[in-house]
């Protein structure tokens, strides 16, 4: 239903908001994290411009609170792994806070786009990219053609180039 349909967003924050934090609340462990999903649920039903039919409220918005929860814990998953990383060199050689942040943001970045890749593509850019491994022993180890390697690269390249405006 468009935004336009016979439940808006105002009526739609107004009576399930509290619920959805509540709900949040209790997954998350953390009032203001659940305040902040909560926030960012009604922002993307906004930008969605798609409304649900008024007995399927609840339930759309907890799809789109989910979706935003698992983010959040990839997110998470990313910033625990750069702390290790930068545990690995001496505190004088860290990056800046804001070549971290941007660092951070851009690896969330090809974390999301990689997550959309469907499961042979982002294996075989995977191993192409970070296990250096070649397009036949890529082949080799997915049970597929080189030629179907090599279009699964250029599918992974493709939407790279997608995902940073290139």
């Amino acid at each position: 239903m468009s935004v336009s349909g016979t439940d808006t967003v105002q009526h739609l924050y107004a009576n399930h908001h509290a619920w959805l934090q509540g709900w949040l609340r209790r997954k998350l462990g953390c009032g203001f994290e659940a305040a902040d999903l909560a926030h960012d649920t009604y922002v993307r039903l906004i930008a969605s411009r798609r409304l649900p039919e008024p007995e399927d409220s609840r339930a759309y918005l907890m799809q789109i609170a989910k979706g935003l929860v698992v983010d959040l814990y990839r997110r998470r998953q990313i910033e625990a792994a750069f702390r290790e990383s930068l545990a690995l060199i001496p505190e004088e050689q860290w990056p800046s806070a804001e070549a971290r942040a941007i660092v951070l943001e851009t690896l969330s970045e090809i974390d999301a786009m990689l997550a959309a890749l469907p499961a042979k593509v982002r294996e075989t850019f995977m191993l192409s990219r970070f296990d250096g491994l070649t397009y036949s022993e890529i082949a080799t180890r997915l049970n597929v053609s080189v030629a179907s390697v090599r279009k699964y690269m250029l599918r992974a390249l493709h939407a790279c180039l997608l995902a940073f405006g290139e």
